[in-house]
């Protein structure tokens, strides 16, 4: 089963290439965590961005994805809960993708698509962050599924 966070923004400072980097890797290798990336649209688009952008997304998605949409009217998830959540998805075995919008969020069509809809709370935070938390979190569910110490909550 693969893990994929799909993103808005393709120009990240080296500190979330970084964060990116260590979370996908420490990944065990029956949960590949993969990174989509599109561009923002732009000032080419005024009023239409969010649609653009939700546009060029649902392009890239693997086929049979099960939509996750990180959006703030979502529903917050404990760490144990996604693992649980992840638990399921693995006997499911298609992609699960991670949904992050840019700056002005996600097209209400990805939002209609997704089956599931996460929020890190009621506070706001970068999108180039989101991608970051998502990899944290995905990877610390890991560790609870099998048994490492590194979530110790």
């Amino acid at each position: 089963m693969d893990l994929v966070i799909a993103g808005v923004g393709t120009r990240m400072p080296d500190w979330v290439s970084a964060g990116w980097n260590e979370y996908a890797r420490r990944m065990p290798p029956h949960l590949p965590l993969k990174l989509i990336e599109v561009p923002v649209a732009g000032r080419a688009h005024p009023g239409q961005e969010s649609k653009v952008e939700a546009e060029r997304l649902l392009a890239r998605l693997p086929e049979r994805a099960r939509l996750i949409a990180l959006h703030g009217g979502g529903k917050p998830w404990s760490t144990e809960q996604l693992a649980k959540h992840l638990a399921d998805w693995q006997h499911d075995g298609d992609p699960v993708c991670f949904i992050i919008g840019g700056a002005n969020g996600l097209d209400p069509d990805i939002l209609k698509r997704s089956r599931q809809r996460w929020s890190f709370g009621p506070a706001v935070f970068p999108h180039m962050l989101i991608r970051i938390m998502v990899a944290e979190q995905l990877y610390r569910a890991t560790t609870i599924l099998s048994g490492h110490p590194y979530h110790r909550a």
